[in-house]
């Protein structure tokens, strides 16, 4: 069964029983016998969780320490036949210290055990009274049921049928100081970070735990799972809510209910690959460093349940570009509206135009376009009216969108030029030798040609710079014509994919549009997308639309950005896809329009080689001064074979 490198990973907080050791590991087992039917690979379970956190003194009796390594040897047992990873809490007496460790156990064996670095004394915690810090142990190894056991916290596991899959462990306050042991595990090369915990609940603690969980994660561009202990721990001074967290590189992927008594377990994917790319690109991660400073574990590879079909547990977004959430797409549309418009106002200072010179169509594009340099006149202390706005109709304009244009550019107050270019169209035409009956590429390019000479010389009649509307899937696609609405002075819209346009526009008609704004922003939105290069249907309805032609931008955006911000290869980008798209396109038509994206993306760079300035407003861009530096003459062999394979 092909996973694409995703790692299911779990975190679970068991029922527990302070001091009952017997009763904890037989709801240890169970957790583990719920994670297998979960088809998980690696399992985290909490800090000290055979014995319970909160022991107190008991910690110091022969009776409690001797039952948590029995009931450690009973898990590990329990885990024989099966590849799974189990990462779980003990206390250990070592040469009369008491040290608070993870075990690491796959299939019957005691891999190794790592003992918390950071004891913390501070407030509600006593550990210092019962544990000493990883830094007093004075030996590596350690003997458990006639078998030696490496024991440090300088482990690092690797495994043995994939060099790049490693991953550490660090033991709850461990995470809460300056430099936490995962970032440097993660620097030396641990893709996945467990974390046993045992965090009691204050207000206000799950949000700071969450975040530092996921700004971690950011940080070490890795996945990392953590799990703590639940209600079952002493309630005398403090109560804990078993919350377990799994996040990937910033984001989190799966959160468990607080304050359950019973097991909870949580489970999501990680995309290994997307990890190790993001690495890969990342200049300053400086992988490997400081990798001579660990002892490597070997593990097996995890991957039992490979053999059976796996529904993905992850969430994967149709729009991977949009925010689902409401209330971080209007923060996003804001923040991209707040860079677009000081990208051009910078150019404008920079160069003292007297007129921002757009063409405007009546399309999404041009209007976020014109939204942006009358903000940015605005903002300057400038009229409106100091951006020309030129609509310029010809053989495919429709009335929708002409009035449209014309109303939008009234009501925010623009400068206004209607410049109809049929008869210069026609002239052309009869100049080069063209039947204008003939509706082909040049019939459309022509017209193109013409609006972006008028924009240009009425810039230089006017002392301005031309304002480009494109953007980044029109980039991508090469959907645009070279030397025509290609180019421009300064491109606004250029950083941005057409699935979050239409968003951008809308947040500016609800929070800055006056009403008479508000109408025709309304109306664009709702128009279908296209050039309007042929005629309109005998209804006056337009005849061109470019998702007929191409496919869905929902589709080739969500392509272009696990393309290029996860490295992905085209099957995996397909499966991915068939996820998010499920019940609403067919795999036939998902790798068609594949094979359209890859085909165009790679025989268009050439247009965007030579692309003007523009503001980068997200972590997908295709300037070559910028993200993306790719020959023109690249050729597209491979991934098109791969996409004939599928």
């Amino acid at each position: 069964m092909q996973h694409y490198g995703f790692a299911r990973v779990a975190a679970a907080s068991p029922e527990l029983k302070v001091a009952d050791c017997a009763f904890n590991a037989a709801k240890i087992i169970e957790a583990i016998a719920d994670a297998a039917k979960a088809q998980a690979e690696y399992l985290v379970l909490p800090e000290l969780c055979i014995t319970g956190y909160t022991c107190g003194d008991l910690f110091m009796q022969r009776t409690l320490l001797d039952a948590a390594k029995t009931s450690l040897s009973h898990i590990a047992a329990s885990t024989a036949g099966h590849s799974m990873i189990v990462i779980l809490g003990l206390p250990l007496d070592i040469r009369g210290r008491l040290f608070n460790c993870a075990a690491v156990v796959q299939n019957g064996e005691l891999l190794g055990l790592v003992p918390k670095s950071c004891i913390p004394g501070y407030s509600e915690f006593y550990e210092p009274r019962w544990f000493a810090a990883a830094e007093e142990l004075e030996t590596d190894t350690l003997l458990i049921n006639g078998k030696t056991v490496p024991i440090g916290s300088d482990l690092m596991f690797a495994c043995r049928e994939d060099a790049n899959l490693l991953f550490g462990v660090e033991i709850c306050e461990d995470l809460w100081v300056p430099i936490p042991p995962s970032s440097r595990l993660a620097q030396a090369g641990a893709v996945l970070l467990f974390n046993p915990s045992a965090s009691n609940e204050l207000v206000g603690k799950a949000d700071y735990r969450r975040q530092l969980v996921s700004a971690q994660s950011a940080s070490c561009v890795a996945a990392y799972v953590y799990a703590s202990s639940n209600t079952g721990e002493s309630s005398t001074d403090v109560v804990f809510g078993g919350h377990s967290l799994i996040a990937e590189n910033g984001q989190i992927l799966a959160e468990s209910e607080r304050f359950t008594h019973e097991t909870r377990l949580t489970v999501a994917d990680i995309d290994i690959p997307r990890l190790h790319y993001s690495r890969s690109v990342m200049g300053t991660f400086r992988a490997g460093k400081g990798a001579g400073d660990y002892r490597v574990i070997g593990f097996a590879h995890p991957a039992a349940a490979d053999a059976e079909p796996r529904q993905l547990v992850r969430q994967v977004a149709p729009n991977p570009f949009v925010p689902g959430n409401p209330l971080l797409r209007d923060e996003r549309c804001q923040e991209i509206l707040s860079i677009q418009t000081s990208g051009l106002m910078k150019r404008i200072r920079h160069i003292g135009i007297k007129q921002a010179v757009i063409g405007i169509s009546g399309g999404l594009d041009s209007t976020l376009a014109l939204l942006v340099a009358v903000r940015a006149m605005q903002r300057l202390g400038r009229p409106a009216s100091d951006v020309l706005a030129v609509t310029m109709p010809g053989f495919g304009t429709t009335n929708r969108t002409y009035d449209n244009a014309v109303g939008l550019i009234k009501a925010l107050g623009a400068s206004m030029m209607v410049v109809d270019i049929k008869a210069a169209c026609l002239q052309h035409f009869a100049d080069i030798g063209h039947d204008k009956d003939v509706h082909d590429l040049t019939y459309e390019n022509v017209q193109a040609r013409e609006r972006t000479q008028i924009l240009m010389d009425l810039a230089n009649k006017n002392g301005g710079i031309v304002i480009g509307t494109g953007d980044l899937s029109e980039l991508a696609l090469g959907w645009c014509t070279y030397n025509g609405d290609h180019m421009s002075m300064y491109g606004v819209n250029g950083g941005i994919p057409k699935t979050l346009i239409k968003f951008v526009v809308q947040w500016y008609a609800d929070h800055e549009a006056d009403d008479a704004a508000k109408g025709f922003l309304h109306d664009i939105i709702a128009t279908g997308i296209s050039p309007e290069l042929l005629p309109p249907s005998p209804t006056g309805e337009i005849a061109q639309l470019t998702e007929n032609i191409l496919g869905p931008y929902d589709v080739h955006d969500f392509y272009l950005y696990y393309m290029l911000r996860t490295g992905a290869p085209p099957a995996k980008i397909l499966y991915l896809a068939e996820q998010a798209f499920a019940g609403v396109f067919t795999r036939e038509q998902l790798v068609s329009w594949m094979r359209v994206f890859y085909s165009r993306f790679f025989s268009q760079q050439f247009k965007r080689s030579c692309l003007p300035d523009g503001p980068k407003v997200g972590t997908v861009s295709l300037s070559p001064r910028g993200d993306w530096r790719m020959p023109s003459d690249a050729s597209a062999a491979l991934w098109l074979k791969e996409v004939e394979s599928l």
